[in-house]
């Protein structure tokens, strides 16, 4: 138990380094989210898609053959 305390007061006084994250954590969520928004621009503005999902109007049965 006195090792598990030993390591613990010698990690509470080290120096912290920072990592990947802590050094690029920000850039690469905002790099994410300019993707994002960039993808879905193009999407929503330039291809012909058509948004109303309800059949209703559009579709008209074929003649029955008997």
């Amino acid at each position: 138990a006195r090792g598990v305390q030993h390591t613990a007061v010698r990690q509470a006084h080290r120096k912290h380094e920072p990592n990947f994250h802590d050094k690029y954590g920000n850039l690469v969520l905002l790099g994410g989210a300019a993707v994002f928004a960039t993808v879905w621009t193009y999407v929503v503005t330039q291809l012909n898609i058509e948004w109303g999902f309800s059949p209703v109007g559009r579709i008209t049965p074929k003649e029955w053959r008997e």
